[in-house]
């Protein structure tokens, strides 16, 4: 096996430039697929937005099937099953360009190809396989994900569907309900979990709609009413002693937990890609009508509060680009590493997602409150007519706020990310023990009050994000120390160490982006400033907060001492400037 990156070790390494993977490296097929998905949303669906607001569920199917017959649906199974076999990062790339345009759209598309398809890819016997995903990679059948149910949201495994395997032993009949459940209004293929009797966890199963022996097995509420994402079909479903033949079970029995992580795993990272292009499509709506809009006698662009606004949505865009196209690859070089190794490609997907479930739950978080604050700044860009219906901003911010509750909450993911990183730790997976050591140590010591050679392109920037894993590692450190396996209860200081973590990882995302493909005078290098800036501040927050509630005494002073020393600029960055420099040249442009 080859010396690549594993997951969270971002947090322990310095990561060369060189090592990342940005949108300014795609390859010419892959070029060519984002163009072919933004032309057909800026012609198939775009026009069609007032459909889409009114609930027309048949505007949405119709729209997934030309998706099918273009191959989009596809993407990532392989091709002896009807799909493309391409990588992760065109995966990501599709998930990207195909959903920006509409919210109920997105959802459709993240469910089926997403949660609706993996669990059969990656779990299904050959002859599952076989069976089911020609239909959903061409968009023949739409698929389905039935995991949710009223008493059991987060907490996927205290599920009350039951299913039971029958007197001839060739099926199980099932019994429950579900709830939230993405296409159940159009969909054939059903990837459901149920506990098989007294069974501990939930197990996974497959099935299609039109194979039941009794169609009214499956039934379904009607069409919920939802803040956003109108036409996107939402409905619970039931199930009233439903065959689900035995060779249709999803990996082995009791699994279906694990099946359902890791479905959510790969969820999360493409949430983060379909957040992006709704941000570009927010932010130049935003840039045009600033343009536009006079007040005064002036377009209401040249004012300082708005061109901050547009700077800041910008920078947005890109580092959360910058993030998700990074662990994209991270995600694809682990598969293809795995593959060389020796292992089947089946086996090899799961572990690469895996492998990077801390960087998924990040990204999810990241990118999902970002466009949210994208909205809101958009509609207050446009002021009043922001939240009138007969713009484009009052939409995209009701479409926009279920990014933060799908594939586990942001809260939830929050403390996921942290606590799969205490997780590893203990395992011996990743060794946050002997840095952290090395922080108190340091503590102890001398500064050195030399000033550093900061004139390389990046450089202190590089060095104020070494600073803040020191940062991470200091109070997480402490922390653990503190409250040992009770650790788990302080969802507090968790949330906080979250809010670090995420910052350092999007932060030098953004960094290395700049550094390896733009110049010191470019605007690129001037959102990587910005950000760093900003995200240094919600640091100091987030780290002095968890300081001050369970330190005391010397150990509390030499924390916040600490936080002084690893926080400092040498050189600060002239913030108002940075920020000028930005809203100058997108407002110029027109667009980001």
């Amino acid at each position: 096996m080859s010396n690549i990156l594993k997951g969270g070790e971002f947090l322990i390494k310095q990561i060369p430039a060189n090592e990342i993977f940005s949108l300014e490296e795609l390859s010419e097929e892959q070029k060519m697929l984002r163009d072919s998905a933004k032309e057909f949303i800026d012609r198939e669906v775009i026009p069609h937005h007032d459909r889409f607001e009114k609930k027309d569920y048949e505007l949405t199917e119709k729209t997934m099937r030309q998706l099918g017959e273009m191959g989009l649906l596809g993407i990532t199974v392989p091709e002896e099953y009807g799909g493309l076999g391409m990588g992760f990062v065109s995966t990501m790339l599709a998930c990207d360009y195909v959903s920006g345009g509409n919210g109920s759209l997105a959802t459709a598309y993240g469910a089926h190809t997403g949660i609706g398809t993996l669990p059969t890819l990656l779990y299904g016997s050959e002859e599952l396989k076989k069976k089911y995903l020609p239909d959903l990679a061409t968009g023949t059948k739409f698929g389905a994900y039935c995991l949710t149910e009223p008493d059991a949201g987060s907490d996927a495994n205290s599920g009350k569907t039951r299913a039971k395997l029958s007197e001839d032993g060739k099926h199980y009949i099932i019994n429950g309900q579900k709830m939230w459940i993405s296409n159940a209004g159009f969909a054939d293929t059903f990837t459901l979990f149920a506990k098989i009797d007294d069974d501990k966890n939930i197990t996974g199963f497959v099935i299609n709609r039109s194979e039941l022996e009794n169609p009214d097995s499956l039934t379904f509420g009607e069409e919920e009413h939802k803040l956003g994402i109108r036409s996107s079909s939402t409905r619970q479903v039931f199930f009233n002693d439903m065959k689900v033949p035995v060779e249709n079970m999803l990996g082995e029995r009791n699994n279906g937990f694990k099946i359902a992580l890791n479905a959510l795993n790969v969820g999360r990272i493409k949430l983060a890609a379909a957040n992006l292009d709704g941000q570009r499509r927010i932010l130049n709506h935003s840039i045009q009508y600033a343009n536009e809009r006079k007040q005064f006698g002036v377009s209401i662009s040249t004012f300082g509060a708005i061109r901050k606004k547009i700077a800041e949505m910008s920078t947005g865009v890109f580092v959360s680009e910058a993030g998700s196209y990074r662990l994209a690859k991270n995600v694809e070089d682990k598969i293809a590493d795995l593959v060389a190794g020796g292992m089947d490609h089946q086996q090899a997907e799961l572990k690469g997602v895996e492998e990077f479930a801390v960087e998924a739950s990040i990204l999810k978080v990241f990118v999902s409150d970002l466009t949210q604050n994208t909205a809101d700044e958009g509609i207050q860009i446009y002021g009043g007519m922001g939240f009138s219906e007969d713009t484009p901003m009052e939409s995209a911010w009701r479409d926009a706020r279920i990014g933060r509750i799908y594939e586990g909450t942001n809260e939830i993911n929050r403390l996921l990310a942290v606590g799969m990183l205490i997780k590893r730790a203990m395992k011996g997976e990743l060794d946050l023990l002997s840095p952290a050591m090395a922080i108190s140590k340091e503590l102890m010591g001398i500064p050195s009050f030399e000033v550093p050679d900061y004139s390389e392109f990046m450089s202190e920037e590089k060095a104020i994000i070494a600073n803040l894993k020191k940062v991470f590692l200091m109070v997480s450190g402490a922390a653990l120390q503190k409250f040992m396996m009770d650790i788990e209860k302080q969802q507090h200081l968790l949330l906080n160490a979250s809010e670090i973590l995420n910052q350092i990882y999007m932060a030098e995302s953004a960094v290395l982006r700049a550094e390896k493909h733009f110049s010191p005078e470019s605007v690129e290098a001037a959102m990587a400033q910005l950000n760093l800036y900003k995200a240094v501040e919600k640091i100091i927050s987030a780290a002095k907060e968890g300081i001050v509630s369970f330190a005391e005494g010397d150990e509390q002073r030499m924390m916040l001492s600490g936080l002084r020393r690893f926080t400092k600029y040498t050189n600060h960055p002239n913030v108002v400037a940075l920020t000028e420099k930005v809203a100058a040249h997108y407002i110029e442009k027109g667009a980001y």
